[in-house]
Parts: C-alpha cells; sequence; structure tokens
C-alpha cells in the first residue's frame, strides 16, 4: 500500500454511486446520443439500447446503497490522487506559462449521464472534454484483474485515475482538439493511439512526481506498469477474440503503453510526452 497519507491536497469529487441512474429528461438524450454514435460505428442499435437500458434497470433494482453514505476509503483515496495530479500539473503548465485547471471526478455504478451522453461500466474510465469531468466506476478494477489478468492494487488503480486527468491536460493544451482536425494522411485510429500513449507518458510523470514525495513504497510502480500492460489493444484482443489486428487499435500495444508511462515516469518531464 502507498503512502498515501503524504498526500494533503484533494481533489472535486462527486459520489454518485448511491444515486438511482438518471435516464429521463437529458438523460434520455444522453441515451440517444449514445446509440447513435454506436450505429455509426456499425452495432446493433436495438442490442445497444437493450443493453444501456437493462443496466439503467438493473441498477435501479440495487436497494443497498448505505455503503456510499458519507466520505467513504474509494472516494478519499480518488479524492487523493486527483488533488496529487492536479499539484503537479499545476506546477508542470505554469513554468510553460499555461493555467490548469482541475477537472472535477465523478464515480458511479452501472450507469450515468454525462457531458458526452450515457457513461456505463461497459464504457470503462474515460474523460468528457465537453464537460471537463472523469467518470469512473470503480467495479472497472475488477475487470482489470480478474477478465484481464492485471495484479491490480492502489498503485494501478491510482495510474487509471491519473491517465484520465492526463486527458484533460491534452483538452487544456489543445491537443485532443487537434487531434480531431489534424489527420496529416494518418486513420483516425492512428490518432487516436498517438492521444492515448501520450496520455499513458502524463500519467507517468505523475507517477514520478508522487515518488519524488515518497508516496510508492520500492517495486509498487509494478502495478502501474503491470496495469499498462493488460489494457493493451494487443492484450484485450487476444484475450477476446484469439486475434491481434492492429488496425482497429485505438490505445496503443501493451509494450507501447508501458514504454510511454516509463517515459514520463523516469524522466518527470511532460514536454517529452510528444507523441505527435
Amino acid at each position: 500500500m502507498a503512502n498515501w497519507d503524504r498526500i494533503t491536497s484533494r481533489g472535486n469529487i462527486e459520489d454518485r454511486r448511491g444515486m438511482a441512474p438518471y435516464v429521463s429528461g437529458v438523460g434520455l438524450v444522453g441515451v440517444a446520443l449514445y446509440v447513435g454514435l454506436s450505429v455509426l460505428a456499425g452495432a446493433d442499435p436495438t442490442q445497444i439500447l437493450n443493453q444501456v437500458l437493462n443496466v439503467a434497470l438493473n441498477s435501479q433494482n440495487e436497494s443497498d446503497t448505505s455503503s456510499f453514505a458519507g466520505n467513504d476509503a474509494y472516494e478519499q483515496f480518488s479524492s487523493t490522487v486527483l488533488g496529487s495530479a492536479n499539484d503537479l500539473w499545476v506546477d508542470q503548465l505554469k513554468q510553460q506559462n499555461h493555467t490548469y485547471s482541475p477537472p472535477r471526478l465523478v464515480l458511479f455504478r452501472n450507469i450515468t449521464t454525462s457531458g458526452c451522453g450515457v457513461a456505463t461500466s461497459q464504457v470503462g474510465p474515460h474523460y468528457c472534454p465537453y464537460d471537463q469531468t472523469i467518470y469512473l466506476d470503480e467495479t472497472f478494477f475488477d475487470e482489470l484483474t480478474t477478465r484481464l489478468g492485471a495484479k491490480g492494487g492502489d498503485v494501478a488503480e491510482a495510474y487509471v485515475i491519473a491517465h484520465e486527468v492526463g486527458h484533460h491536460v491534452q483538452e487544456q493544451l489543445g491537443v485532443l482538439q487537434a487531434a480531431d482536425t489534424a489527420h496529416n494522411g494518418e486513420s483516425e485510429n492512428e490518432l487516436s493511439v498517438k492521444v492515448e500513449l501520450q496520455a499513458d507518458c502524463y500519467a507517468g510523470v505523475w507517477a514520478h512526481s508522487v515518488n519524488m514525495i515518497g508516496v510508492l513504497e520500492p517495486g509498487e510502480i509494478s502495478e502501474a506498469l503491470d496495469a499498462a500492460a493488460a489494457v493493451g489493444d494487443d492484450r484485450i484482443q487476444q484475450k477476446v477474440s484469439g486475434q491481434i489486428s492492429p488496425e482497429t487499435w485505438t490505445h496503443g500495444s501493451s509494450s507501447q503503453r508501458v514504454e510511454w508511462f516509463n517515459k514520463g515516469f523516469e524522466h518527470g518531464d511532460y514536454l517529452l510526452c510528444d507523441t505527435f
């Protein structure tokens, strides 16, 4: 267990885990948007809609939400990791005459609405640039260990949060906007991989910063490296379908993700995280 008590800063957390999912009003607009995007990606709209609504109905049937009352251990952990990331990026961006505005982090279970539509457990942790918010269902970490074969651990979970904060930094610096418009002959998938690998490198920069103040115990960084490898496109494709198709990658291979995280961790300088 890392020495998280050495971090005094706290991030902005909104805990929706004890709330019934909101699927009416604006929420229905989000469902429609989610289904529409899925159709464009070639998915069966009926299947997608049923999946979303079934998750919503199942989560509404959960009656015991007492464990999420107040500021529980996972909320405190998430707030601490986010606070440490905010401290890092305020300092790093200030050195380059940039202003950093901290993101919000929403904890939820099963399904919730976001500025990007519907956030579900199936989507996994993600960042929405439209409301500058990270969405995290912590049950993802169960998937990370049981389905994807990661060793898990608190440092692995912190890496995931730091990676999503990395996307927020990209939004602040205009990287996400540039990646949407500047193709230069590259496919959307190739650009997506570059965006994700840079966020991994930024997560490595965060890990460097907390390691410097004694948060990480010797060898604990291996948890983050293991998690980065577990969510490589090649590893996931091999486990899910038994086939590896590099042309469909959106996040990069296991070795690429580890390589870029290590680059940030070893140097602690986000300016060296240029994947473009």
